[in-house]
């Protein structure tokens, strides 16, 4: 947020060389960053992962095929699918395997034909369990690329951290995805990233560069205060302090006693209130099924549908959730520096004097 005041509130080297004096890329700074903490060759930013992945599309595969398996035709928040945005940016899909299981034989014999793509998209919204198969990223881009083919993963989420630090599952990041040798990776500035909403494409030199020169690029790009966001996010993790600074992450690496501790601390401040043990669920678009243990503040009320409702209607709103005709607060969501609007918001609810 300080690095978007700095550049609202006065001039901005956007696109301007202070040492020529002439014009210069305003993606120098993020692009550079993007390419130490990932090894990537190259990188574009623009205004969201769905645009970053239609241009790459536009750009690389129009009236040409692209194969997805089946598996992986998903659809994101909003009622957006991923076969729209094929369709959109003209590119013909190739359907292999089915909803279940996808052999490695079956991008093999797709890419039999003239094919300009091949995709992969990480359902990091959903899974699927069961009687399932899928080859791993690597197979893929190794079969691909005998047949000459780029791959594009689009990885949705694209954490640059390891998630089983903090005792979840496995998610993909970024790193591993240029590891297993795609040639461009596609993920969103915010979620499990924790910047902006913004949409990133890193990977082959050659193939950004062509990105960028596509039409559709000037249309999508990201403006300066989203650059400025991403840039001082970015910097974080070069600085190897997300944990301690990224509001997602210091989300997820608290732990259930520092939240047991804070929703006791709650309670004092109510006068009321039970603590709980419960469960954090992550997402916003990210590690479906996986959750957090957590203690809750547990508040009795007479009517919970009511209560929640003049929570909303708060100066911040508050958002609970209620199980069991309780109200449930979870220390886990809330940044130690917003606890002072949360219990002046619960004393205003509670009739409490603030």
């Amino acid at each position: 947020l300080r690095a978007m005041q700095a550049v609202g509130h006065g001039y901005s080297n956007l696109e301007f060389d202070l040492g020529t004096g002439k014009r210069g890329s305003r993606l120098i700074h993020a692009e550079a960053l993007l390419k130490w903490l990932t090894g990537a060759e190259a990188a574009l930013v623009v205004n969201n992962n769905a645009a970053a992945v239609l241009l790459a599309l536009s750009a690389l595969a129009s009236r040409r095929r692209v194969i997805i398996a089946r598996s992986q035709l998903v659809e994101i928040g909003g009622g957006f699918r991923v076969p729209d945005v094929m369709k959109q940016s003209g590119a013909k899909l190739v359907e292999v395997g089915t909803t279940n299981r996808v052999h490695l034989s079956d991008y093999e014999e797709a890419l039999s034909e003239p094919t300009a793509l091949v995709l992969r998209a990480h359902r990091s919204n959903f899974k699927i369990i069961g009687f399932t198969e899928e080859p791993e990223l690597k197979e893929i881009t190794i079969v691909s690329h005998r047949a000459g083919v780029p791959v594009i993963d689009d990885l949705g989420s694209g954490s640059l951290l390891a998630t089983e630090r903090f005792g979840l599952g496995h998610e993909p990041t970024v790193q591993e995805s240029l590891a297993a040798g795609v040639d461009l990776v596609c993920f969103s500035g915010d979620k499990l990233l924790g910047g902006p909403q913004a949409g990133i494409i890193l990977g082959r030199a050659d193939l950004v560069a062509k990105i960028k020169r596509h039409p559709l690029a000037r249309a999508v790009r990201a403006d300066k205060l989203c650059l400025a966001a991403l840039t001082a996010t970015l910097l974080h993790y070069l600085k190897d302090e997300a944990e301690r600074e990224i509001p997602i992450w210091r989300m997820i690496a608290a732990t259930p006693e520092q939240n047991k501790a804070r929703a006791e601390g709650w309670a004092k401040e109510l006068g009321q209130g039970e603590i709980v043990a419960g469960e954090s669920t992550v997402g916003g678009g990210s590690l479906p099924g996986e959750n957090l243990p957590t203690f809750l503040l547990s508040l009795a009320v007479k009517s919970p549908d009511k209560f929640l409702e003049k929570l909303r209607q708060q100066q911040p709103p508050i958002i609970a959730r209620t199980e069991n005709d309780r109200v449930l607060l979870d220390p886990r969501a809330v940044l130690p520096e917003q606890e002072g609007a949360l219990l002046v918001g619960l004393k205003n609810v509670l009739g409490r004097k603030t």
